[in-house]
C-alpha cells in the first residue's frame, strides 16, 4: 500500500482502517507542496531571502514531503499493528500476559509514527513562518495555508501521539512521548 491507496482510504467514509494520523501526516505533506511552490516563486528577486536560499529551503520541503508520505503509509501500518495486538488470544494467562506486552509494544509503534510525522510537519510549520513576509506577497494566500496546514499536521499527530499513549508501560518511552508532545505542540 503507498500513500495514495491510504488516501483513498481516508476519503471512504466507510473504512475504518485509516484515520487522523495518516490524514495528519497527509496535511503536513500538502504543506510542503505549497511551501516549496512559494519558495520557488519567490526566486525573481529578494523579498528578504536569497533567491539561492529560497531553492535550498524548497528542496528541503521536498526530502520531508517524502518523508511525510512514507509516514503516511507508516502510521496506517501502526494501527494494524494494534489491532493485531488486540486480537491475540486471551484464554490462558500465558496468552493474557503475552497479549498484555503486545499491546504494549503495539502503543509505541502507534505513538512512534504519529511522534516523527509530527516533528517533520513541525519543522514544514517553523519554515512556512520563516517566510512570512521575505517570499513573494502574490502566493501569501498559499504560504499561510501551507503553515496552516503544517499546524494542524503537526497537532493533528500529537492528537496520535496522546490517543495511544494510555497503551504504552515503558517509562522512558511514556516521558520520551510527553516531551515530544510539550516540545512540538503549537498553540
Amino acid at each position: 500500500m503507498d500513500y495514495k491507496d491510504i488516501m483513498e482510504l481516508i476519503l471512504d467514509t466507510d473504512d475504518v482502517t485509516v484515520g487522523g494520523g495518516s490524514a495528519s501526516a497527509l496535511s503536513g505533506a500538502l504543506a510542503c507542496g505549497l511551501i516549496g511552490m512559494v519558495c520557488k516563486l519567490s526566486t525573481k528577486k529578494d523579498y528578504g531571502i536569497a533567491p539561492e536560499r529560497q531553492l535550498e529551503i524548497a528542496k528541503e520541503l521536498e526530502d520531508i514531503r517524502d518523508r511525510l508520505l512514507t509516514g503516511i503509509v507508516d502510521d496506517a501500518n501502526a494501527y494494524g499493528v494494534i489491532i493485531d495486538a488486540f486480537k491475540l488470544p486471551k484464554e490462558t494467562d500465558e496468552e493474557k500476559e503475552e497479549r498484555k506486552k503486545a499491546i504494549a509494544n503495539a502503543g509505541v509503534v502507534g505513538a512512534t509514527a504519529p511522534m516523527e510525522n509530527a516533528k517533520l510537519c513541525r519543522r514544514v510549520y517553523e519554515i512556512g513562518i520563516e517566510l512570512d513576509g521575505k517570499s513573494n506577497p502574490n502566493c501569501n494566500s498559499d504560504l499561510v495555508i501551507g503553515y496552516e496546514l503544517a499546524k494542524d499536521g503537526t497537532n493533528g499527530c500529537i492528537l496520535n501521539i496522546e490517543a495511544n499513549l494510555p497503551l504504552v508501560k515503558d517509562e522512558a518511552k511514556i516521558h520520551e512521548f510527553n516531551k515530544a508532545i510539550k516540545d512540538l505542540k503549537i498553540d
